[in-house]
C-alpha cells in the first residue's frame, strides 16, 4: 500500500539497450516542470474543527465532493502538505508541513466500502516517508462499463521522500482514481498507483512510445493496422488513429507522463455514423496466438 491505495507491480518490457546519447533521451531524467493542480486553499476552520477527532467522527461539507472533479482535487490539496515521516529516514528541518493532521479528515474522502477493506492504521502507514504530495495531472477517463453516478480518474503524483542520507528526493507515481456517488457526495472507491521508472525508456526501446508501441502490438501482433497510422498530440494528451483490417476505424490513447514516457490509457472504435465507442481489446491474446501459430 502506499498513500491509500494499492501500489501494484508492472509489467516492464525491457527490449534491446539504446545508446544514451544516440538520441536526446535528458528529458527522461528530469524531473516535472509542471504546475501544481492540489492548489486549493481550503479553510483551516475545516482542519481546525476536525483536530483530536477520530476519522469516523469526522463529516464532510457536501461541497467538497459534489463532483468527481472536486472530489479529486480537495482530496489531494488537504493531503498536500501532510507528512508521516519515519524514524530512519528524513528529508527536512523539524516538523514537515502540517504533519499527520490532514490523514483523519482525507481518510473520509473514501467510500464505506473502501473503509471496510482499508482500516485508518492502514490507510495512515501507506503514506509512510511521504512528505509532500503534488497533483500534476488528472484525466477522466471511459469506464469500461457504463455505471450511473460512477466516475475513474488518471492521477499522475509527485511526492517528496526522505532517505537514509538526510536528503529528499522525487518521486513519481501516476495511477487511476475510481469514485461512485454515496448520497450526496461522490467518494473514492479504490486508488491504484504504479511507481514511474526514469531508466526503462531511454535504455529499452518501443515499448514507451505510442506510435512504435501502436503499430508492434496492434500492427506486426494483432494485424488490424491497413496503412499509415496518424498521430496527434494535445498537451500530455496523444492518439493514434488507424484503419483497420475488419473495415472499423481505432483510436487509442495515450497520456503522457512526466518521464516522457506514453501510457495507454483508452481503445475506441468509430461506429457507423461517427460515433467513437470506448472498447477493449487485449493484445496480449493476439501475441500469445501469434507464438502459438509458431510453434
Amino acid at each position: 500500500m502506499v498513500m491509500g491505495g494499492l501500489l501494484a507491480t508492472q509489467s516492464i518490457n525491457c527490449e534491446d539497450f539504446l545508446e544514451s546519447y544516440s538520441e536526446d533521451f535528458e528529458t527522461y531524467f528530469r524531473p516535472s516542470n509542471l504546475p501544481v493542480l492540489n492548489t486549493r486553499i481550503l479553510s483551516h476552520d475545516l482542519l481546525d474543527k476536525n483536530y483530536g477527532k477520530k476519522p469516523e467522527e469526522i463529516s464532510l461539507p457536501d461541497g467538497l465532493l459534489d463532483t468527481p472533479e472536486n472530489t479529486i482535487l480537495n482530496f489531494y490539496s488537504i493531503l498536500r502538505d501532510a507528512a508521516n515521516p519515519v524514524a530512519d529516514k528524513s528529508a527536512g528541518c523539524g516538523t514537515i508541513g502540517l504533519d499527520k493532521t490532514p490523514y483523519p479528515t482525507s481518510y473520509q474522502f473514501l467510500s464505506y466500502e473502501y473503509q471496510q477493506n482499508l482500516s485508518y492504521e492502514s490507510y495512515l502507514k501507506s503514506y509512510e516517508n511521504i512528505l509532500h504530495i503534488n497533483l500534476i495531472k488528472f484525466h477522466p477517463l471511459p469506464l469500461g462499463k457504463a455505471e450511473e453516478n460512477a466516475a475513474r480518474y488518471f492521477v499522475e503524483l509527485e511526492t517528496i521522500e526522505g532517505t537514509d542520507k538526510e536528503i529528499g528526493v522525487f518521486a513519481y507515481y501516476y495511477g487511476f482514481v475510481d469514485l461512485k456517488k454515496e448520497k450526496n457526495q461522490f467518494k473514492i472507491t479504490n486508488i491504484y498507483y504504479f511507481g514511474e521508472n526514469f531508466l526503462c525508456a531511454p535504455y529499452h526501446g518501443w515499448h514507451w512510445d505510442a506510435e512504435s508501441n501502436v503499430a508492434i502490438r496492434y500492427g506486426d501482433w494483432c494485424k488490424l493496422i491497413q496503412g499509415d497510422i496518424q498521430k496527434s498530440q494535445t498537451d500530455d494528451i496523444v492518439r493514434i488513429i488507424f484503419d483497420g483490417t475488419d473495415g472499423y476505424q481505432y483510436c487509442i490513447v495515450f497520456f503522457q507522463l512526466t518521464n516522457s514516457t506514453d501510457l495507454e490509457v483508452a481503445q475506441y472504435r468509430k461506429l457507423p455514423g461517427g460515433t467513437w465507442k470506448p472498447i477493449t481489446i487485449t493484445v496480449e491474446e493476439c501475441l500469445e496466438n501469434k507464438k502459438s501459430t509458431a510453434q
